[in-house]
């Protein structure tokens, strides 16, 4: 991938990267970064000499078909590892392993805290599971990442990218070493996080909205699902208006038949 895509991307694109020092040339490392869109996997892994593993829903690789077959064996030519999100903690737990397995085998694990891909350009609240479990079992330093601009490039759900220059931000190594141990104290996952969080909106310079970006986009689709109901009923408003007005104007043109004398 760094020498094919990578490279085409690289000159392609001509991402500008701050902090590349920040990133160790050998040793476990966590990059926990904001998500923008989806290209944010490429360009990541693109710009630094090391590989990156990436967590990714276990629909990327069980989904049929031929496109479906070529998602799955480009995910696993690059390395990541699938998620299956069933069950109430399901995506939690298998993204704790997955980390914790990269980590102990002296990799880059790379990370999303927000979850899901922002629905707006703004940077969401992260979820206190993989990326804080994963910290405090290893003792891994969190490295946090913003991506620029990737959003114009590629937004959800266009598949031709626009040619322009995003920009990637490394920010300085954050250790936790101090809490190893406590992964399962509720109170201190929810201080890692927001601690990383707080970096990656430094780096980033994104507004911060203090709740999850699943419960935004819910947010977002209720209030889009009742705009197209609203704009439904006043089409049905002003198509009854219409008919009753055309009932009407038709009703005068009888009574002016009617009221001509006869020949």
């Amino acid at each position: 991938m760094k020498f094919s895509l990578g490279s085409s991307l690289k000159l392609a694109f001509r991402p500008w990267v701050e902090g590349l020092e920040n990133v160790p040339a050998q040793g476990p490392a966590i990059l926990a970064s904001n998500h923008l869109s989806f290209s944010d996997s490429f360009f990541l892994p693109a710009v630094l000499d090391r590989k990156v593993t990436f967590i990714a829903k276990a629909e990327y690789f069980t989904t049929p078909g031929v496109k479906g077959r070529l998602t799955a064996a480009f995910f696993k030519g690059v390395g990541q590892l699938p998620v299956d999100r069933s069950g109430a903690r399901g995506a939690g737990e298998a993204a704790v392993r997955a980390g914790i397995e990269v980590i102990e085998q002296g990799g880059l694990f790379g990370i999303y805290p927000e979850g899901t891909r922002s629905p707006d350009g703004r940077l969401y609240r992260g979820k206190p599971g993989g990326l804080a479990r994963v910290a405090l079992a290893t003792g891994a330093p969190v490295i946090p990442v913003a991506m620029i601009d990737t959003e114009k490039i590629q937004p959800p759900g266009k598949v031709i990218p626009k040619l322009m220059r995003p920009g990637i931000r490394i920010g300085k190594p954050l250790d936790f070493s101090r809490y190893r141990g406590m992964e399962n104290d509720r109170f201190i996952l929810r201080s890692v996080t927001d601690e990383v969080m707080y970096e990656i909106m430094k780096l980033s310079g994104q507004e911060y909205v203090d709740i999850y970006a699943t419960a935004a986009k819910r947010q977002i689709a209720e209030a889009e699902k009742a705009a197209r109901a609203q704009a439904k009923e006043q089409a049905k408003e002003q198509a009854r208006a219409e008919s009753a007005a055309q009932g009407k104007a038709g009703r005068r043109g009888d009574d002016r038949r009617q009221d001509r004398p006869a020949a």
